[in-house]
């Protein structure tokens, strides 16, 4: 059975109750949130695309990507800003990407684990195949990965996954000026490297 349907099973059509009450301090109405079956369908590319943008192979992303939906689903009760949600979803994405590659380097013996983290990014599709079969979306990533990590993260959760930079920076635990700072210089790096990528395909179509 899938995912999506054994959690069902499990909690029903869960929200989050047990931390948002229904009005705010002032008396304000707070919104409430999707079932986990709405959340699951809206934010499944989310999460797929950032497992494998922070490394996992294409041999676990299966299994991490339902981890990642696991804690969400036995999470969900205590998320106490519903406006949030995307957020809150991409950092439980990211902590369980980073608890699997904890996991995998303590498997590993230190000789080989050099040789496996460069090739951890995969341009492997995600479920949504006609589109990440493009070329535009290769050449992106292969753009993306010219960019170290730390720039990669802010410059994608911003001109991809469309959050604010103070959003960014509440997520990442930094400075909003740091966030700024690595957005300016991602954004510099990948045009840099989209002028490059534009000269090779110039030179190819060279007789």
């Amino acid at each position: 059975m899938p995912l999506l349907g054994k959690l069902t099973m499990a909690g029903g059509e869960r929200r989050a109750t047990g931390a948002v009450s229904p009005e705010g301090p002032a008396g304000e109405s707070i919104p409430d949130l999707p079932t986990f079956q709405n959340i699951y369908r809206t934010y499944f590319e989310l999460v797929w695309s950032t497992a494998r943008r922070l490394g996992v192979p294409p041999a676990a992303m299966d299994d991490v990507v339902q981890e990642v939906f696991i804690v969400i689903h036995n999470k969900l009760d205590t998320l106490e800003r519903p406006e949030a949600l995307r957020s809150w979803i991409y950092g439980i994405a990211r902590r369980t990407v980073s608890a699997y590659h904890r996991g995998q380097r303590a498997r590993i013996p230190l000789s080989i684990q050099a040789g496996i983290e460069r090739e951890a990014v995969s341009l492997e599709p995600t479920p949504l195949a006609h589109t990440e079969t493009s070329a535009e979306l290769q050449v992106l990533l292969s753009l993306l990965d010219e960019l170290d990590e730390l720039k990669r993260e802010v410059f994608a959760l911003v001109e991809i996954e469309e959050l604010s930079v103070p959003q960014v920076a509440e997520l990442l635990g930094i400075p909003l000026n740091t966030a700024y700072s690595r957005l300016r210089a991602a954004r510099q790096a990948f045009d840099a490297a989209l002028a490059r990528n534009g000269a090779r395909a110039s030179k190819r179509e060279l007789p």
